[in-house]
């Protein structure tokens, strides 16, 4: 395979990798990190596993039938479930797009000390100046998203160098399961259940269509192949980026007896502990993963508006709906832990109305013809759903009872 060819396919797979390094995860990892060392770390592993099957299904429903997922339910089910589909789906974008801008505001509040609310205006146009660059091709947008990831990882590379971890408990904990107690299975729920998103399992769908056009079927399975490849780079990257995450949160905060629960803790922690550059690069890294995710949620909910009811809006309608709500939740003053718990229940909510109807479709030969899913994958794909979904309502009753 030639790299050419190859460079080519990159990038849908890195725009739906930014849901994965959002600061929702932030808060996460660095709570689990902290609280419990690197025992969570294989929690990311399987987390990332899943992630790549349910996006590699997105993907492939996106090339088998040249439509992204919200159309392909306007067919096959009914307006009335439809209808319902479209709400809940809206709502996750909104939601989602309020958690990320929230990320943004924080990490330019963090960098330059300015007001939260002024924050989040310029994580507003900023946000809305990334998604309107799809007027000029959807390849810029994924090189700019690729570009913040990559300011992402350089981030937490300097994060990591300057914590100087113990690489061999890293390695133990990647691969050996282990639970030290009730609020560890707790915090391991929060974190993968909180790990695949809604949006993104719609957003991918749409994002193979550029490339998609005029195919026949021995191109599509070229098409499929690329994007495979293109899954695993991304979603390995969003692994890896994860795992630093917990990393650096147990090489400085638990071995110093901090528990961290919140990301400004994070920051203000890090600068007594590694010095200025490293509270610089995780408010660098915070900043440019809620730049790029507030973007993506945009995209999502972007997607998610036409194809469920057939009506068609313009694009910078689309693109506000999304947006302006999380600026006014911003702006409004109120406190930012409050909106991301919001946030991440709506979410929890949110995603079985993604991740059903992408099973059932997937599963149909009339829809999918050669790409339909074999059987182990129709068993993968249940059963990976149904934990996910028993998962968020775990997560929904650890936020209602005031545990995350």
């Amino acid at each position: 395979m030639r790299l050419k060819t190859l460079l080519r396919y990159l990038g849908p797979a890195f725009i739906v990798s930014v849901a994965y390094i959002d600061p929702g995860n932030f808060a996460t990892n660095i709570s689990g990190g902290s609280t419990f060392n690197y025992s969570l770390i294989w929690v990311i592993l399987w987390s990332n596993l899943m992630a790549i099957f349910l996006q590699y299904l997105s993907a492939k429903l996106g090339i088998a039938t040249e439509k992204n997922l919200s159309e392909m339910c306007g067919e096959v089910f009914s307006k009335k479930t439809n209808i319902l589909f479209w709400c809940v789906a809206e709502l996750a974008a909104i939601a989602t797009t309020m958690a990320e801008f929230l990320g943004g505001a924080l990490g330019i509040y963090l960098l330059f000390k300015i007001p939260l609310s002024i924050a989040g205006t310029i994580t507003g146009i900023i946000t809305f100046a990334i998604t309107y660059l799809q007027k000029c091709g959807q390849r810029i947008v994924e090189v700019v998203i690729t570009f913040l990831i990559g300011v992402i990882c350089i981030a937490y590379a300097i994060e990591i160098f300057l914590a100087k971890p113990d690489w061999i408990q890293v390695g133990i904990h990647t691969f050996v399961p282990t639970l030290t107690n009730g609020e560890a299975l707790l915090i391991a729920a929060g974190m993968l259940g909180a790990t695949v998103m809604p949006h993104v399992i719609y957003l991918h769908s749409q994002l193979v269509q550029k490339r998609n056009h005029d195919l026949n079927i021995d191109q599509k399975k070229r098409h499929l192949k690329m994007e495979k490849i293109d899954i695993l780079i991304a979603m390995n990257i969003a692994f890896i980026v994860n795992v630093a995450m917990v990393i650096v949160s147990a090489a400085v905060f638990f071995k110093e007896g901090l528990i961290v629960n919140t990301i400004e803790e994070a920051h203000r922690s890090l600068e007594p502990l590694l010095g200025t550059l490293s509270s610089v690069a995780f408010a660098i890294a915070l900043l440019a993963s809620g730049f790029s995710s507030s973007a993506v949620g945009a995209m999502a909910g972007e997607t998610v508006m036409d194809g469920f009811i057939n009506i068609k809006f313009p694009p910078n309608i689309k693109r506000l709906v999304t947006i302006i709500p999380a600026m006014l939740v911003i702006c409004s003053g109120i406190n930012p832990m409050k909106a991301l718990v919001i946030s991440q229940v709506s979410l929890s909510f949110a995603l079985p109305f993604a991740i059903i109807p992408m099973i059932i479709i997937t599963g149909r030969r009339e829809h999918m013809g050669d790409f339909v899913n074999k059987f182990i994958t129709n068993i993968i794909g249940w059963f990976i759903s149904s934990l996910i979904i028993t998962l968020n309502v775990v997560l929904i009753y650890m936020t209602i009872t005031g545990r995350v």
